[in-house]
Protein backbone atom coordinates (compact mmCIF):
# COMPACT_ATOMS: atom_id res chain seq x y z
CA UNK A 1 0.00 0.00 0.00
CA UNK A 2 3.07 2.39 0.52
CA UNK A 3 2.71 2.95 -3.30
CA UNK A 4 0.08 5.42 -2.82
CA UNK A 5 2.19 7.30 -0.65
CA UNK A 6 5.47 6.83 -3.05
CA UNK A 7 3.44 7.14 -6.58
CA UNK A 8 1.34 10.16 -5.05
CA UNK A 9 4.33 12.46 -3.22
CA UNK A 10 6.31 12.43 -6.83
CA UNK A 11 2.96 13.40 -9.04
CA UNK A 12 2.03 16.18 -6.13
CA UNK A 13 5.50 18.50 -5.50
CA UNK A 14 3.48 19.96 -1.91
CA UNK A 15 5.90 21.67 -0.34
CA UNK A 16 6.90 19.98 3.46
CA UNK A 17 5.50 21.96 6.44
CA UNK A 18 9.13 21.65 7.56
CA UNK A 19 11.10 22.58 4.41
CA UNK A 20 13.64 24.37 5.63
CA UNK A 21 14.75 24.98 1.91
CA UNK A 22 17.34 24.42 -0.61
CA UNK A 23 20.73 25.25 -2.39
CA UNK A 24 21.35 27.94 -4.75
CA UNK A 25 24.34 28.84 -6.39
CA UNK A 26 26.07 31.17 -3.85
CA UNK A 27 25.30 32.36 -0.84
CA UNK A 28 24.50 36.45 -2.07
CA UNK A 29 22.23 35.25 -4.88
CA UNK A 30 20.64 33.18 -2.69
CA UNK A 31 19.61 35.96 -0.15
CA UNK A 32 18.42 38.43 -2.99
CA UNK A 33 16.08 35.66 -4.21
CA UNK A 34 14.56 35.76 -0.66
CA UNK A 35 14.24 39.37 -0.33
CA UNK A 36 11.16 41.28 -0.93
CA UNK A 37 10.13 44.54 -1.09
CA UNK A 38 9.99 47.17 2.03
CA UNK A 39 7.82 44.68 4.10
CA UNK A 40 3.99 45.91 5.03
CA UNK A 41 3.02 47.75 8.19
CA UNK A 42 0.56 45.10 9.28
CA UNK A 43 0.70 43.98 12.86
CA UNK A 44 -0.96 42.47 15.73
CA UNK A 45 -3.63 45.35 16.32
CA UNK A 46 -4.84 44.94 12.81
CA UNK A 47 -4.78 41.20 12.82
CA UNK A 48 -7.11 41.23 16.19
CA UNK A 49 -9.19 44.05 13.82
CA UNK A 50 -9.86 41.75 11.11
CA UNK A 51 -10.41 38.87 13.46
CA UNK A 52 -7.84 36.80 11.32
CA UNK A 53 -4.37 34.91 11.77
CA UNK A 54 -2.81 33.81 8.48
CA UNK A 55 -0.22 31.36 8.65
CA UNK A 56 1.77 30.24 5.82
CA UNK A 57 2.78 26.83 5.48
CA UNK A 58 3.14 24.15 3.36
CA UNK A 59 1.40 20.27 3.73
CA UNK A 60 3.84 17.85 5.13
CA UNK A 61 2.52 14.52 7.07
CA UNK A 62 4.11 16.01 10.36
CA UNK A 63 3.62 19.88 10.47
CA UNK A 64 0.16 20.29 8.53
CA UNK A 65 -2.03 17.92 6.90
CA UNK A 66 -5.80 16.48 6.97
CA UNK A 67 -6.41 12.83 7.90
CA UNK A 68 -10.13 10.93 8.01
CA UNK A 69 -11.17 14.40 7.98
CA UNK A 70 -9.46 15.89 10.93
CA UNK A 71 -6.74 18.75 10.26
CA UNK A 72 -3.68 17.87 12.04
CA UNK A 73 0.18 18.58 12.44
CA UNK A 74 2.47 18.96 14.93
CA UNK A 75 2.67 22.97 13.34
CA UNK A 76 -1.29 23.15 13.17
CA UNK A 77 -1.62 22.59 16.52
CA UNK A 78 0.62 24.89 17.63
CA UNK A 79 -0.56 28.37 15.61
CA UNK A 80 -4.32 27.12 16.22
CA UNK A 81 -4.07 27.68 20.02
CA UNK A 82 -2.22 31.00 19.38
CA UNK A 83 -5.19 31.82 16.90
CA UNK A 84 -7.74 30.97 19.71
CA UNK A 85 -5.39 32.76 21.88
CA UNK A 86 -6.04 36.02 20.49
CA UNK A 87 -9.72 34.62 19.90
CA UNK A 88 -9.20 35.42 15.93
CA UNK A 89 -10.29 33.30 12.99
CA UNK A 90 -7.40 30.86 11.42
CA UNK A 91 -6.39 31.24 8.28
CA UNK A 92 -3.74 28.64 6.40
CA UNK A 93 -2.17 29.94 3.40
CA UNK A 94 -0.67 27.56 1.54
CA UNK A 95 2.98 27.71 0.07
CA UNK A 96 3.81 25.57 -2.92
CA UNK A 97 7.59 26.76 -2.82
CA UNK A 98 9.55 27.33 -0.05
CA UNK A 99 11.51 29.65 -1.64
CA UNK A 100 8.41 31.89 -1.92
CA UNK A 101 7.66 32.26 2.00
CA UNK A 102 9.31 35.39 2.62
CA UNK A 103 8.47 37.70 -0.25
CA UNK A 104 4.71 36.06 0.66
CA UNK A 105 5.14 36.92 4.14
CA UNK A 106 6.35 40.70 3.53
CA UNK A 107 3.89 41.19 0.91
CA UNK A 108 1.34 40.81 3.39
CA UNK A 109 0.08 37.33 2.28
CA UNK A 110 0.34 35.78 5.20
CA UNK A 111 1.40 37.37 9.14
CA UNK A 112 3.52 33.96 10.22
CA UNK A 113 5.69 31.62 8.19
CA UNK A 114 5.44 28.33 10.09
CA UNK A 115 7.47 26.42 8.37
CA UNK A 116 9.73 25.39 10.86
CA UNK A 117 12.54 27.63 10.01
CA UNK A 118 16.14 27.79 11.03
CA UNK A 119 17.15 30.54 12.28
CA UNK A 120 20.42 31.84 10.52
CA UNK A 121 21.95 35.12 10.47
CA UNK A 122 21.13 35.61 6.38
CA UNK A 123 17.37 35.20 7.37
CA UNK A 124 17.25 37.58 10.34
CA UNK A 125 18.34 40.16 7.98
CA UNK A 126 14.97 39.86 6.30
CA UNK A 127 12.46 38.74 8.96
CA UNK A 128 12.42 38.66 12.83
CA UNK A 129 12.15 35.43 14.40
CA UNK A 130 10.26 34.00 17.39
CA UNK A 131 12.46 32.65 20.06
CA UNK A 132 13.13 28.63 18.77
CA UNK A 133 10.53 26.26 19.98
CA UNK A 134 12.70 23.40 18.58
CA UNK A 135 16.39 22.24 18.71
CA UNK A 136 17.53 19.67 16.21
CA UNK A 137 20.99 18.90 13.99
CA UNK A 138 20.87 18.44 10.65
CA UNK A 139 21.80 14.67 9.31
CA UNK A 140 22.94 13.30 6.10
CA UNK A 141 20.17 11.10 4.81
CA UNK A 142 21.65 7.74 2.88
CA UNK A 143 20.51 4.85 1.45
CA UNK A 144 21.69 1.56 2.50
CA UNK A 145 22.81 -1.27 0.28
CA UNK A 146 19.42 -3.14 -1.90
CA UNK A 147 20.58 -6.34 0.50
CA UNK A 148 20.99 -4.75 3.75
CA UNK A 149 18.30 -7.03 5.26
CA UNK A 150 20.65 -9.92 4.90
CA UNK A 151 23.45 -8.07 6.44
CA UNK A 152 25.14 -7.88 9.91
CA UNK A 153 25.12 -4.20 11.18
CA UNK A 154 28.77 -3.80 10.80
CA UNK A 155 28.67 -5.06 7.19
CA UNK A 156 26.34 -2.36 6.66
CA UNK A 157 28.02 0.52 8.51
CA UNK A 158 31.11 -0.42 5.80
CA UNK A 159 29.49 0.53 3.40
CA UNK A 160 28.09 3.98 4.47
CA UNK A 161 29.32 7.73 5.43
CA UNK A 162 30.24 7.75 8.87
CA UNK A 163 32.30 10.40 9.00
CA UNK A 164 31.75 13.54 6.97
CA UNK A 165 35.17 14.01 5.91
CA UNK A 166 34.28 10.94 3.48
CA UNK A 167 32.22 13.32 1.32
CA UNK A 168 35.28 15.10 -0.09
CA UNK A 169 34.32 14.68 -3.81
CA UNK A 170 30.74 13.22 -3.47
CA UNK A 171 28.03 15.32 -4.25
CA UNK A 172 25.12 15.90 -2.07
CA UNK A 173 21.24 17.11 -3.43
CA UNK A 174 19.32 19.55 -1.41
CA UNK A 175 17.12 22.39 -2.45
CA UNK A 176 17.98 26.16 -3.43
CA UNK A 177 18.04 29.27 -0.38
CA UNK A 178 17.80 26.56 2.39
CA UNK A 179 20.38 26.41 5.64
CA UNK A 180 20.97 22.95 4.49
CA UNK A 181 22.78 24.46 1.23
CA UNK A 182 24.75 26.83 3.56
CA UNK A 183 25.57 24.15 5.85
CA UNK A 184 27.00 22.19 2.91
CA UNK A 185 29.19 25.02 2.01
CA UNK A 186 30.57 25.46 5.24
CA UNK A 187 31.49 21.64 5.58
CA UNK A 188 33.67 21.75 2.95
CA UNK A 189 35.41 24.46 4.37
CA UNK A 190 35.63 22.83 7.70
CA UNK A 191 36.91 19.25 6.18
CA UNK A 192 39.53 20.73 3.52
CA UNK A 193 37.52 19.71 0.55
CA UNK A 194 35.40 20.08 -2.31
CA UNK A 195 31.41 18.67 -1.43
CA UNK A 196 29.63 19.34 -4.65
CA UNK A 197 26.44 20.30 -4.92
CA UNK A 198 23.15 19.27 -6.39
CA UNK A 199 20.47 21.67 -7.01
CA UNK A 200 16.61 20.48 -6.08
CA UNK A 201 13.42 22.29 -7.10
CA UNK A 202 11.96 24.91 -4.20
CA UNK A 203 8.57 22.55 -4.71
CA UNK A 204 10.36 19.25 -3.42
CA UNK A 205 9.18 18.46 0.16
CA UNK A 206 11.47 17.29 2.78
CA UNK A 207 9.59 14.08 2.76
CA UNK A 208 10.18 13.95 -1.72
CA UNK A 209 13.91 14.20 -0.94
CA UNK A 210 14.01 11.71 1.47
CA UNK A 211 12.09 9.44 -0.89
CA UNK A 212 14.25 10.05 -3.65
CA UNK A 213 17.13 8.85 -1.51
CA UNK A 214 14.70 5.76 -0.83
CA UNK A 215 14.39 5.08 -4.16
CA UNK A 216 18.30 5.71 -5.73
CA UNK A 217 17.74 8.59 -7.30
CA UNK A 218 20.20 10.58 -5.83
CA UNK A 219 22.70 9.35 -3.41
CA UNK A 220 22.84 12.16 -0.82
CA UNK A 221 21.04 14.90 0.95
CA UNK A 222 20.56 16.43 4.37
CA UNK A 223 17.32 16.73 6.76
CA UNK A 224 16.54 17.89 9.89
CA UNK A 225 17.00 15.14 12.08
CA UNK A 226 13.56 15.62 14.03
CA UNK A 227 12.14 15.08 10.46
CA UNK A 228 14.27 12.40 9.05
CA UNK A 229 14.16 9.62 12.18
CA UNK A 230 10.87 9.81 11.68
CA UNK A 231 10.38 8.70 8.49
CA UNK A 232 12.90 6.38 8.33
CA UNK A 233 10.42 4.36 10.25
CA UNK A 234 8.48 4.28 6.96
CA UNK A 235 11.71 4.30 4.71
CA UNK A 236 13.88 1.81 6.49
CA UNK A 237 15.80 1.54 3.79
CA UNK A 238 17.34 5.08 4.66
CA UNK A 239 19.98 6.08 7.16
CA UNK A 240 20.35 9.23 8.99
CA UNK A 241 23.10 8.28 11.78
CA UNK A 242 25.34 10.63 10.62
CA UNK A 243 25.12 14.48 12.36
CA UNK A 244 26.43 17.10 9.42
CA UNK A 245 25.96 19.82 11.87
CA UNK A 246 25.69 21.15 15.20
CA UNK A 247 22.24 22.12 17.47
CA UNK A 248 20.61 24.48 15.30
CA UNK A 249 17.11 26.12 16.88
CA UNK A 250 13.97 26.39 14.99
CA UNK A 251 11.50 29.21 14.74
CA UNK A 252 8.69 30.79 13.21
CA UNK A 253 9.44 34.18 11.31
CA UNK A 254 7.50 37.31 11.22
CA UNK A 255 7.61 40.74 9.13
CA UNK A 256 10.01 43.46 10.72
CA UNK A 257 7.26 45.48 10.83
CA UNK A 258 5.18 43.53 13.22
CA UNK A 259 7.06 43.38 16.50
CA UNK A 260 3.76 43.75 18.69
CA UNK A 261 3.17 39.69 17.03
CA UNK A 262 6.27 38.43 18.15
CA UNK A 263 6.61 39.97 21.22
CA UNK A 264 2.67 38.02 21.96
CA UNK A 265 4.23 34.60 19.86
CA UNK A 266 6.87 34.40 21.89
CA UNK A 267 4.54 34.98 25.07
CA UNK A 268 2.73 32.33 24.14
CA UNK A 269 5.57 30.13 22.73
CA UNK A 270 6.97 30.07 26.55
CA UNK A 271 3.44 29.02 28.13
CA UNK A 272 2.87 26.32 26.29
CA UNK A 273 6.21 24.40 26.26
CA UNK A 274 6.26 25.41 30.31
CA UNK A 275 3.25 22.49 29.97
CA UNK A 276 3.32 18.74 29.52
CA UNK A 277 0.66 19.58 26.51
CA UNK A 278 3.73 20.39 24.21
CA UNK A 279 5.83 17.48 24.53
CA UNK A 280 2.71 15.25 24.32
CA UNK A 281 2.46 17.28 20.90
CA UNK A 282 5.47 16.67 19.72
CA UNK A 283 5.76 13.02 20.68
CA UNK A 284 2.10 12.57 18.76
CA UNK A 285 4.09 13.55 15.53
CA UNK A 286 7.99 12.94 15.65
CA UNK A 287 8.08 10.10 17.95
CA UNK A 288 4.60 7.86 17.57
CA UNK A 289 6.24 5.70 14.30
CA UNK A 290 3.30 2.69 13.96
CA UNK A 291 0.63 5.80 13.75
CA UNK A 292 3.22 7.90 11.37
CA UNK A 293 3.43 5.02 9.33
CA UNK A 294 -0.32 4.48 9.25
CA UNK A 295 -1.26 7.72 8.60
CA UNK A 296 0.84 7.55 5.38
CA UNK A 297 -0.03 4.53 4.04
CA UNK A 298 -4.09 5.63 4.63
CA UNK A 299 -6.70 6.06 1.37
CA UNK A 300 -7.92 8.95 3.68
CA UNK A 301 -4.20 10.87 3.91
CA UNK A 302 -6.23 13.87 2.11
CA UNK A 303 -3.32 15.57 0.40
CA UNK A 304 -2.13 12.50 -1.32
CA UNK A 305 -5.16 10.98 -2.50
CA UNK A 306 -8.10 13.34 -2.16
CA UNK A 307 -10.09 11.61 0.07
CA UNK A 308 -11.33 12.20 3.29
CA UNK A 309 -13.84 9.07 3.97
CA UNK A 310 -15.71 6.05 2.83
CA UNK A 311 -18.60 8.07 1.87
CA UNK A 312 -17.00 11.02 -0.13
CA UNK A 313 -19.41 9.44 -3.18
CA UNK A 314 -22.22 9.68 -1.20
CA UNK A 315 -21.81 12.86 -0.37
CA UNK A 316 -20.67 13.84 -4.10
CA UNK A 317 -24.20 12.23 -5.03
CA UNK A 318 -26.67 14.12 -2.87
CA UNK A 319 -24.86 17.61 -2.50
CA UNK A 320 -25.88 18.41 -5.81
CA UNK A 321 -29.53 17.95 -5.42
CA UNK A 322 -28.77 20.48 -2.20
CA UNK A 323 -26.78 23.07 -4.60
CA UNK A 324 -23.63 23.11 -2.08
CA UNK A 325 -20.37 22.26 -3.09
CA UNK A 326 -19.95 18.63 -1.53
CA UNK A 327 -16.54 19.66 0.34
CA UNK A 328 -18.87 21.66 2.23
CA UNK A 329 -21.44 19.34 3.33
CA UNK A 330 -18.12 16.74 4.16
CA UNK A 331 -17.25 19.64 6.42
CA UNK A 332 -20.37 19.98 8.39
CA UNK A 333 -21.01 16.06 8.16
CA UNK A 334 -17.29 15.49 9.94
CA UNK A 335 -18.44 18.31 12.69
CA UNK A 336 -21.67 16.13 13.27
CA UNK A 337 -20.51 12.66 13.77
CA UNK A 338 -16.37 12.20 12.54
CA UNK A 339 -17.25 10.22 9.80
CA UNK A 340 -18.55 8.09 12.41
CA UNK A 341 -22.08 5.94 11.25
CA UNK A 342 -23.08 4.23 14.43
CA UNK A 343 -22.44 7.18 16.15
CA UNK A 344 -25.36 8.28 18.60
CA UNK A 345 -25.75 12.12 20.81
CA UNK A 346 -26.69 12.68 24.19
CA UNK A 347 -29.93 13.86 22.41
CA UNK A 348 -30.71 10.72 20.44
CA UNK A 349 -29.61 12.02 17.43
CA UNK A 350 -28.35 9.51 15.09
CA UNK A 351 -25.35 8.58 12.38
CA UNK A 352 -23.49 10.50 9.93
CA UNK A 353 -25.64 13.48 10.12
CA UNK A 354 -27.24 12.90 13.25
CA UNK A 355 -30.48 13.50 12.81
CA UNK A 356 -33.09 12.99 15.29
CA UNK A 357 -35.60 9.82 14.45
CA UNK A 358 -38.76 12.06 14.53
CA UNK A 359 -36.95 14.07 11.98
CA UNK A 360 -35.83 11.32 9.55
CA UNK A 361 -39.00 9.82 10.33
CA UNK A 362 -40.51 12.96 8.37
CA UNK A 363 -37.84 12.73 5.88
CA UNK A 364 -39.14 9.02 4.95
CA UNK A 365 -35.55 6.98 6.58
CA UNK A 366 -36.45 4.40 8.27
CA UNK A 367 -32.54 3.37 9.21
CA UNK A 368 -30.74 6.08 10.47
CA UNK A 369 -27.37 3.84 10.46
CA UNK A 370 -27.50 3.15 6.66
CA UNK A 371 -25.30 5.52 5.61
CA UNK A 372 -26.84 6.52 2.09
CA UNK A 373 -30.28 7.24 3.85
CA UNK A 374 -28.81 8.96 6.27
CA UNK A 375 -26.57 11.21 3.74
CA UNK A 376 -30.13 11.72 1.55
CA UNK A 377 -32.12 12.82 4.76
CA UNK A 378 -29.43 14.87 6.40
CA UNK A 379 -28.91 16.84 2.67
CA UNK A 380 -32.91 17.05 2.52
CA UNK A 381 -33.03 18.51 5.92
CA UNK A 382 -30.48 20.81 4.79
CA UNK A 383 -31.97 21.43 1.52
CA UNK A 384 -35.26 22.54 3.49
CA UNK A 385 -33.57 24.69 5.76
CA UNK A 386 -31.61 26.77 3.17
CA UNK A 387 -35.44 27.47 1.50
CA UNK A 388 -36.19 28.62 4.91
CA UNK A 389 -33.56 31.56 4.44
CA UNK A 390 -34.75 33.47 0.45
CA UNK A 391 -35.07 36.34 1.83
CA UNK A 392 -30.74 36.26 2.77
CA UNK A 393 -29.19 37.99 -0.39
CA UNK A 394 -25.36 37.02 -0.06
CA UNK A 395 -24.92 33.33 -0.64
CA UNK A 396 -22.31 32.49 1.85
CA UNK A 397 -24.82 34.24 4.46
CA UNK A 398 -27.57 32.27 3.78
CA UNK A 399 -25.90 28.88 4.04
CA UNK A 400 -24.78 30.29 7.61
CA UNK A 401 -28.03 30.95 8.60
CA UNK A 402 -29.13 26.78 7.33
CA UNK A 403 -26.14 25.46 9.14
CA UNK A 404 -27.27 27.46 12.41
CA UNK A 405 -30.78 26.22 11.67
CA UNK A 406 -29.62 22.61 11.23
CA UNK A 407 -28.01 22.61 14.15
CA UNK A 408 -30.21 24.16 16.89
CA UNK A 409 -33.39 24.45 15.12
CA UNK A 410 -35.23 27.85 12.76
CA UNK A 411 -37.02 28.86 15.33
CA UNK A 412 -34.16 30.27 17.83
CA UNK A 413 -32.34 31.18 14.75
CA UNK A 414 -35.29 33.37 13.73
CA UNK A 415 -35.49 34.78 17.72
CA UNK A 416 -31.58 36.06 16.85
CA UNK A 417 -33.16 37.45 13.56
CA UNK A 418 -35.81 39.37 15.23
CA UNK A 419 -33.25 40.96 18.20
CA UNK A 420 -30.28 41.58 15.49
CA UNK A 421 -32.82 44.25 13.79
CA UNK A 422 -34.61 45.54 17.26
CA UNK A 423 -30.85 46.46 18.09
CA UNK A 424 -29.82 47.79 14.69
CA UNK A 425 -27.59 45.07 13.69
CA UNK A 426 -27.81 43.73 10.42
CA UNK A 427 -30.95 41.16 10.16
CA UNK A 428 -29.89 39.37 6.99
CA UNK A 429 -26.41 39.00 7.64
CA UNK A 430 -24.91 35.98 10.06
CA UNK A 431 -21.50 37.32 10.11
CA UNK A 432 -21.36 40.74 12.63
CA UNK A 433 -24.71 40.52 12.60
CA UNK A 434 -27.03 37.77 13.71
CA UNK A 435 -24.33 35.34 14.96
CA UNK A 436 -23.93 38.11 18.24
CA UNK A 437 -27.73 37.07 19.09
CA UNK A 438 -27.50 33.88 18.83
CA UNK A 439 -24.64 33.52 20.74
CA UNK A 440 -26.16 35.38 23.51
CA UNK A 441 -29.66 33.40 23.66
CA UNK A 442 -28.68 32.03 27.27
CA UNK A 443 -28.17 35.45 28.40
CA UNK A 444 -31.79 36.42 30.37
CA UNK A 445 -31.12 40.16 28.76
CA UNK A 446 -32.03 38.11 25.36
CA UNK A 447 -33.58 35.43 26.03
CA UNK A 448 -36.24 36.83 28.12
CA UNK A 449 -36.64 39.82 25.58
CA UNK A 450 -40.56 39.53 24.80
CA UNK A 451 -39.74 38.79 20.76
CA UNK A 452 -38.03 36.00 21.97
CA UNK A 453 -40.71 32.78 21.34
CA UNK A 454 -38.49 29.94 21.71
CA UNK A 455 -36.87 31.21 24.77
CA UNK A 456 -33.18 30.25 26.04
CA UNK A 457 -30.50 28.25 23.87
CA UNK A 458 -26.81 27.66 23.80
CA UNK A 459 -26.22 29.70 21.62
CA UNK A 460 -22.23 28.86 21.92
CA UNK A 461 -22.99 25.93 19.96
CA UNK A 462 -24.66 27.13 16.69
CA UNK A 463 -22.44 30.11 16.58
CA UNK A 464 -19.09 27.58 17.42
CA UNK A 465 -20.84 25.16 14.62
CA UNK A 466 -20.99 27.27 11.95
CA UNK A 467 -17.85 29.33 12.62
CA UNK A 468 -15.96 25.07 12.65
CA UNK A 469 -17.34 23.89 9.91
CA UNK A 470 -16.21 27.31 7.61
CA UNK A 471 -12.50 26.88 9.29
CA UNK A 472 -12.51 23.58 8.25
CA UNK A 473 -13.64 24.34 4.86
CA UNK A 474 -10.97 26.10 4.69
CA UNK A 475 -8.76 23.45 4.94
CA UNK A 476 -9.86 21.20 3.40
CA UNK A 477 -10.43 23.23 0.06
CA UNK A 478 -7.18 24.56 0.67
CA UNK A 479 -5.76 20.74 -0.03
CA UNK A 480 -7.71 19.49 -2.20
CA UNK A 481 -7.58 22.33 -4.81
CA UNK A 482 -3.74 21.50 -4.46
CA UNK A 483 -4.10 17.91 -5.97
Amino acid sequence: MKTTYLTKSLILPLVCLWALTACGPDRNASKRSERADDPVAYDLPQIVDKGVLRVITTYSPTGYFIYKGKTMGFEYELFKRLADHLKVRLEVVLARNVDSVIPMLNRGEGDIIALGYTITSDRKELVNFTDSYLITHQALIQKKPDNWRKMTLDQIDETLIKDVTELIGDTISVRKNSSYYIRVKQLSNEIGGKVHIDILPGSLSDEEIIQKVAMGEIRYSVIDYNKAAIHKSYFPVIDVGTPVSLSQRIGWAVRKTSPELLKTINEGLAELKSKPDYNVIYRRYFENRKYFNRRLDSEYYTGVTGKFSKYDEMVKKYSKDLGWDWILVKSLIYQESMFRNNRTSWSGAQGLMQLMPGTAEELGVNDLNDPEQNIKAGSLYLKKMHSSWEQIPDSIQRIKFAMASYNCGLGHIKDAQRLAEKYGRNSLSWDDGVDFFVKNLSNPKYFNDPIVKYGYARGSEPYNYVQDIFERYRNYKTIVTSL
